[in-house]
């Protein structure tokens, strides 16, 4: 069993990297910060795609130095709170209690929030996070000597915009990036799963569980939006994209996040009503709803009844999603609070 498990995952692997190298581009070269700024260069795997990085706004030390210190900042609100806040590096950049979307590689995303509320760059979620969820008072900032330096410093500007913030929090980020979890080994051959694992892996790739179709291997996420079943009836937040668009196909649809670090980010769903990953694993198991709008994932044949795993393959595809856990990414001193 174990050796055609092998010889699965190598196909599999195979037609990963294949597909994944077809779809990658070229990133664009940036603009050349000023001589007193260091370049920095984003890292991140091959099996990424490129990372689309705006021509006015480069990755320098100084911009990514400069975003941290905001990010940490209770300056950015007016009640005392900071992106931090509700975004604690040890649970993924995420946060029980707020059951906020992880900030875990968000530098390749075009749609944000759970609805998709703000679309576009990084640079205009964090304009909206800055002059609409916080509310920043930027006579603050203007009226600190610190944050006048850095920004004189990194964007050359003698009074404080709100824009400014935004692009000094983009650049920051763009460098929280989860690429080095146990699965990451094993796309590099530097790494492999136990047979659990293995077996779980297989199940998230193939029909079996179809899970690679929304959660892409790489991201993990398509940044697009679906229904998967939570509910039948839809009312208040739980329409989802629809409060957005206002469109009847796009009720109940909600943003896909990612899977990378996802045993460090319970609750799961929008609204948290998942306490584990095997409740998570049952839901699309026995209790996905019907509705118009549903995916049609889930209403392929073998699906209308759910997919019929066993006790053991549940197991095993919650096992292989623990191999998503970057414990490098999460303690990493770079990105933690300046002292």
């Amino acid at each position: 069993m174990f050796s055609r498990s092998l010889k699965i995952i190598s196909v599999l692997v195979s037609f990963i990297f294949i597909a994944l190298s077809c779809k990658k581009d070229k990133t664009p070269e940036p603009s050349t910060p000023p001589a007193t700024l260091t370049p920095y260069t984003a890292n991140y795997p091959e099996y990424f795609p490129a990372m689309v990085i705006p021509a006015d706004n480069p990755l320098t030390v100084e911009g990514i130095n400069l975003g941290r210190y905001l990010y940490y900042d209770t300056i950015l609100s007016n009640n005392g709170r900071a992106c931090a806040s509700c975004h604690n590096s040890a649970e993924a950049f995420s946060s029980y209690a707020a059951n906020s979307l992880p900030h875990v590689n968000l530098g390749w995303n075009t749609n944000f929030l759970w609805n998709g509320k703000i679309s576009g760059n990084m640079e205009d979620i964090m304009r909206f996070e800055v002059e609409q969820f916080f509310n920043t008072n930027i006579a603050k900032l203007n009226n600190s000597s610190f944050y006048r330096e850095q920004f004189k410093k990194v964007y050359n500007v003698e009074t404080i915009s709100s824009q400014n913030v935004a692009y000094a929090l983009s650049q920051f980020f763009r460098v929280l990036v989860s690429s080095n979890s146990l699965c990451d080994k094993f796309f590099q051959h530097t790494g492999w799963f136990n047979n659990s694992e293995l077996n779980g892996f297989i199940i998230f790739t193939t029909e079996k569980g179809d899970c690679f179709h929304c959660h892409s291997i790489g991201l993990f996420s398509d940044n697009k939006f679906h229904n998967i079943g939570l509910d039948s009836i839809f009312t208040g937040d739980g329409r989802g994209r629809y409060n957005i668009t206002g469109k009847p196909s796009d009720m109940g649809l909600f943003k896909t996040p990612t899977l990378r670090n996802v045993e460090l980010t319970p609750p799961y769903m929008h609204d948290g009503r998942y306490a584990t990953l095997d409740d998570v694993v049952e839901h699309y198991n026995s209790k996905v709803k019907h509705s118009s709008t549903l995916d049609p994932i889930m209403t392929k044949p073998s699906k209308l009844f759910g997919l019929g795993l066993t006790a053991t393959e549940k197991q095993d595809l919650v096992a292989f999603l623990k191999t998503l856990t970057d414990t490098t990414f999460t303690k990493n001193p770079l990105l933690q609070k300046p002292q």
